[in-house]
């Protein structure tokens, strides 16, 4: 509960300064109407960090009027922004979320903002995850592949999966060094195939 607290606070910190502590900032943090927020996703000339807040306020509550405005978010070129849609994702109970997450975080062209998709997928434990994070993974084991802290998330994440058929993927991963010691803790977390 307290990590969850730390991110809210640290989402909500950063939204503030991005609105230079703007009435509007105050406005959508005091509001207790789900009616109020989720205009602000659709309202015309909305500012980038009110869309995210109203979204992120939404999608914590478990309002699934959020969702579209959270996926797109998971897809920012801003990491931040990035990290506040999943941690909104993860809590929001839609489960659109999972399909979302595993599109694009298996989408070669979108590669570079895979991360947080990867985590989410990770965190969601849905049945599209270890599919996903297998198919991203055995791109990233490409050689001279650029993507490490991605191929490293995959290994991390089929690792807290536990999910046998992870197996092949992890023991291909041992051979890459920046993914050795972690393809290695991650292959034992998951049981022997029998």
């Amino acid at each position: 509960m307290e990590e969850a607290e730390q991110a809210q606070r640290s989402v909500l910190e950063r939204l503030r300064q991005e609105s230079a502590r703007s009435a509007l900032y105050e406005r959508l943090t005091a509001s207790a109407d789900h009616d109020e927020l989720a205009e602000v996703l659709t309202a015309p000339g909305q500012p980038l960090w009110a869309r995210e807040l109203a979204a992120y306020r939404l999608g914590v509550a478990g309002d699934r009027r959020a969702f579209e405005a959270l996926v797109l978010l998971l897809n920012h070129r801003d990491p931040p922004r990035c990290a506040s849609a999943a941690h909104a994702l993860a809590r929001l109970g839609d489960p659109r979320t999972a399909r979302a997450a595993a599109t694009l975080a298996t989408n070669e062209l979108r590669v570079t903002y895979a991360l947080h998709p990867v985590r989410l997928l990770t965190a969601l434990r849905a049945p599209e995850s270890v599919p996903a994070l297998v198919t991203t993974l055995e791109r990233r084991l490409r050689p001279h592949d650029p993507y490490h802290r991605v191929a490293l998330a995959c290994v991390e994440g089929l690792g807290a999966l536990g999910d046998t058929r992870a197996r092949p993927v992890l023991r291909r991963a041992l051979t890459h060094p920046t993914l050795a010691h972690a393809a290695l803790g991650a292959l034992a977390r998951i049981p022997e195939q029998r």
